[in-house]
């Protein structure tokens, strides 16, 4: 899975620990990190956003997720040069089934109504690493799918769960 594993105080990697609802498996790990270690407080951040990682590390987004019992999906696109790819990666990194249509119309349905109908949801921190910023997926096709990202975020406000996602650019 694309997922990282944050790293314990001693400089060794955690084993990660499954969580699992019928939809969505995700790999997390063991230690949290407090503020002061370069943690994330999700009770400070608007619950359903997406924005630039900037200064956010993506060990603690992920400590961060699992402190809140939330799911932590994490996809690294930097391999990615076209929107097919960039897909492709998003769908294997989400476990997403495999008839997936790998295109913007069904990345929305699996980030909503698919996730919806698997029952009650404990929130969601998403990270996008390394969007591409290439000739075959320029400026209108990131955008278009960071607006699926941010539909997908008013879906689960509506829902009142929370939906944060984070991105960086190649």
């Amino acid at each position: 899975m694309g997922g990282r594993n944050a790293l314990s105080a001693g400089g060794r990697s955690a084993p990660p620990i499954s969580v699992t609802t019928p939809m969505i498996t995700t790999q997390v790990s063991n230690p949290s990190l407090s503020e002061a270690e370069g943690g994330v407080n999700l009770k400070a951040l608007r619950p359903n956003i997406v924005q630039s990682i900037r200064a956010f590390r993506v060990p603690a987004l992920q400590a961060a997720a699992q402190d809140a019992g939330q799911h932590f999906l994490y996809a690294n696109l930097a391999q990615a040069t076209t929107k097919q790819e960039v897909l492709e990666i998003v769908a294997r990194s989400f476990l997403f089934p495999k008839h997936f249509g790998k295109n913007f119309d069904a990345l929305r349905d699996c980030l909503t109504d698919m996730i919806a109908g698997a029952g009650r949801q404990p929130g969601f921190v998403i990270v996008l690493e390394q969007l591409p910023m290439t000739q075959r997926f320029d400026k209108e096709a990131r955008e278009t799918l960071l607006d699926v990202f941010r539909d997908a975020a008013d879906f689960w406000y509506e829902q009142g769960v929370d939906f944060r996602v984070f991105y960086s650019f190649l």
